[in-house]
């Protein structure tokens, strides 16, 4: 009898780790956990940190409740994959100790960092030649950066830069390694030729190369699992750790988005739009980043740093339930009347606005009510979003249909925005556990390539990820004209408040943070 065959996928997020147990025979969810964290609070505007101690106290609980409900015996799983938040800077000693708090993704204090970097690189243009992708503060580069400037102290103990998933992999195997699709978010690396950039690495530090770890493919494992490990949870000594990847790079995989003309929405914390690819590609204004995914090809992609951000925003302030939102936006009609959110509560990525805030433009006495503030909220974000598919399209990548993951996608009314203001159908999946499911994916097809069988991640995802037909939705055509329209409007708006924006700052920085 064949023995059976079970995969764990690790999903290390900014607000909670999740990990679910798939079945290798039908990729079945047979048990899930989830446990959730915060980050550093009191911090000045534009710092996010977190401590990774919280990652590695929900790893444990994760794995092990995932395990309890799954209810199968644990020596016979046989692969792990993590999934981690991008960007995110984990600085280690010598001895593999973290050496201060990690900045993440959403952390946008290294605005100074990054035009240093561009300027040093010979301006936006040289950088994209050099990269494939432009510096924005969310990435690792200039985080390193403001180490070396803001604190010299800690950068001189500076031995390994890891990012988070590369953390958790080295925590689970001993190994410090890095895949190409995580890496090329770091703007560290060429994209064309997934090689470390000499001239951007020389900028920060010549030494820095020496603190990088060996990239790899990302169908070579990052290791073996470490016999404590294996011995806490019950697994067998030669456990896989597949070389895991960045959330959108897993979210990819968990979504069958590993063919041409397939793109994915995900509506979480921050929002994402991307294809897959089997070329790079490369945008000359550098709004959209050229990745590399995480099955050796490349997933040009879009990141909004505000989505359902805003919609929690909205709901906790008028002490709405989840359902109660749902039915304030269907009272308001598509539009809402001209009110417009600009949602840059945190800052934002697409399009490039670090210093932005929240900016509701257009109320009146028809508008200024609970109806409109909450449809607004999810119209922004969504608008937010286009604003970088449109770019997309531009860059040759014509979506027929867009498949939605992620918490915003499971409401109905959300549903219906979004296909109305993209133009095209939207529909979710009959399992939409996202990134983790990606990573146990990957973590499969890690270990069947291992053991010798010829099998692709195509041929994987084609088995197991299947849409559910029952959520799709298609455009109206009349609210359609409406977006476009709106669409314009909020384009002008932000670009109208660039400069703005940077003076709040200041002010802020000067008044508040103090």
């Amino acid at each position: 009898m064949v023995e059976k065959q079970y995969f764990i996928g690790i999903d290390n997020g900014t607000q909670s780790t999740k990990t679910l147990v798939i079945d290798g025979e039908n990729g079945q969810v047979l048990g899930k956990a989830s446990k959730s964290y915060g980050l550093i609070e009191g911090l000045p505007p534009g710092h996010k940190e977190q401590d990774p101690k919280v990652w590695i106290e929900a790893l444990h609980y994760t794995i092990r409740e995932a395990l309890r409900k799954s209810k199968i015996n644990p020596k016979y799983v046989r692969a792990i994959g993590v999934s981690g938040q991008q960007h995110g800077f984990v600085p280690l000693d010598a001895e593999g100790n973290v050496i201060r708090p990690v900045k993440l993704w959403n952390d946008t204090s290294t605005i100074e960092e990054c035009e240093i970097l561009t300027r040093r690189m010979g301006g936006k243009k040289a950088v994209i030649d050099a990269l494939g992708l432009t510096i924005p503060p969310g990435f690792t580069a200039p985080k390193i950066l403001w180490l070396k400037r803001h604190e010299p102290e800690n950068y001189s103990k500076l031995a390994t830069v890891l990012l988070p998933h590369d953390y958790l992999n080295f925590y689970l195997t001993g190994n410090k390694v890095m895949e190409y699709g995580d890496a090329s978010g770091t703007a560290l690396m060429n994209v064309r030729t997934r090689s470390w950039c000499d001239k951007i690495l020389e900028i920060i530090d010549p030494n820095l190369k020496e603190k990088l770890p060996p990239l790899q493919p990302s169908d070579k494992p990052a290791g073996k699992i470490r016999k404590t490990i294996a011995e806490e949870f019950g697994f067998r000594e030669d456990v896989l750790v597949s070389a895991g990847g960045g959330d959108n790079m897993m979210g990819a995989i968990g979504t069958g988005n590993t063919r041409n003309g397939i793109v994915t929405a995900s509506f979480g914390t921050s929002g994402t739009i991307y294809a897959y690819s089997d070329v790079p590609i490369i945008d000359p204004e550098g709004e959209i980043a050229a990745f590399c995914d995480s099955t050796n090809a490349w997933l040009p992609l879009l990141c909004t740093m505000n989505v359902t951000v805003a919609t929690e925003f909205v709901r906790n302030l008028f002490r709405m339930s989840h359902e109660e939102l749902t039915e304030a936006v269907l009272k308001a009609p598509p539009g809402s009347d001209g009110l417009i959110l600009l949602p840059y509560f945190e800052g934002e990525r697409t399009p490039n606005v670090p210093d932005g805030t929240g900016v509701f433009f257009g109320l009146n006495s028809k508008t200024f009510n609970v109806a409109h503030l909450a449809r607004a909220a999810m119209e922004g974000v969504t608008l937010g979003m286009n604003y970088g598919l449109n770019r997309m399209k531009e860059l040759g990548i014509k979506p027929s249909q867009i498949r939605l993951t992620g918490g915003g996608s499971k409401n109905r009314a959300w549903r219906q925005i979004a296909a109305d203001i993209f133009g095209v159908d939207v529909v979710c999946l009959k399992i939409d556990e996202g990134a983790a499911y990606g990573a146990a994916l990957q973590a499969m097809w890690t270990y069947r390539r291992y053991n010798g069988e010829k099998i692709s991640i195509q041929e994987i995802t084609d088995q197991f990820v299947e849409i559910d037909e029952e959520t799709l939705v298609s455009p109206k055509p009349s609210n359609v004209s409406i977006y476009k329209e709106l669409q314009k409007i909020q384009n002008e708006v932000s670009l109208s408040l660039r400069r703005t924006f940077s003076k709040h700052r200041a002010y802020l920085n000067r008044f508040v943070s103090k």
